[in-house]
């Protein structure tokens, strides 16, 4: 059985890593440098970088903070926001990122996932869905969650699975920030949809939700920001829960 991978993410905004509720109410959260370091010597098995706020000032990806974090760490780096082209990627790679994440280029392009995997590779794209449940169905929402698109789900992830996506970072908006759980029933109906490996992202709280999330969907990763930054759960203590739950996890 795949190990479950624990992911924090450091969400940037004027290069603080900031968070905050279903998108809004965003407040500071540390140095991500200085963060990205203490995930390291905790065991967090990979990183996410995400520049919020990249796509909606259209512009470019933070490269000098990005390439500040690469040189601290020896985990894998994912990195997102504002990447528009083949060459922004291999802006992020060349500054020390292992794998990009795009979402609103990939809906208005989706041409660029095919693009990016025939030059990079699968594994080097990341395509990241911002979800939300309206009514009955989970949307695709795009502009760091503003907007919201006619794309369902589950049909956008097998369409960017299809074109070259070699893994999914699934954002659930209604729990983004809550601490009540992530979503499992989108996560795991996604999980089932595609044969890339499908990171949950959203509404992670406790111990408990992690091994949720791991028993009830078949996602290979727990993504996770506010519960990490302001040291409610260290990583080295979820993963020792998790182990003595009989969940395989990378050790420290």
């Amino acid at each position: 059985m795949l190990k479950r991978r624990i992911i924090p993410c450091l969400d940037i905004k004027n290069g603080r890593t900031v968070k905050g509720i279903n998108f809004l109410n965003i407040r500071d959260a540390g140095d991500p440098v200085e963060l990205a370091k203490r995930y390291v010597e905790e065991g967090a098995d990979e990183l996410v970088f995400l520049d919020i706020t990249a796509t909606e000032e259209k512009r470019d990806t933070l490269v000098e903070l990005v390439e500040r974090i690469a040189s601290k760490i020896n985990i894998p780096f994912t990195v997102g926001g504002g990447i528009n082209s083949v060459n922004d990627v291999a802006r992020m790679l060349n500054a020390g990122a292992d794998k990009v994440s795009i979402n609103s280029s990939a809906v208005q392009s989706p041409e660029l996932i095919t693009e990016i995997a025939n030059r990079f590779g699968s594994q080097s794209v990341v395509v990241a869905i911002d979800t939300k449940k309206t009514n009955t169905e989970w949307k695709v929402f795009v502009r760091g969650g503003k907007t919201e698109t006619a794309l369902t789900t589950v049909e956008w992830a097998k369409k960017a699975v299809a074109l070259g996506a070699g893994e999914i970072l699934l954002t659930s908006m209604n729990n983004d920030g809550t601490k009540e759980g992530f979503a499992l029933e989108i996560t795991e109906e996604v999980s089932k949809a595609v044969n890339v490996p499908i990171i949950a992202s959203g509404g992670a709280g406790s111990k408990e939700d992690f091994k949720s999330l791991f028993t009830k969907t078949t996602a290979t990763g727990g993504l996770a920001a506010s519960i990490f930054h302001y040291g409610e759960i260290p990583i080295s203590k979820l993963k020792e829960y998790l182990r003595t739950n009989k969940i395989p996890v990378r050790c420290n």
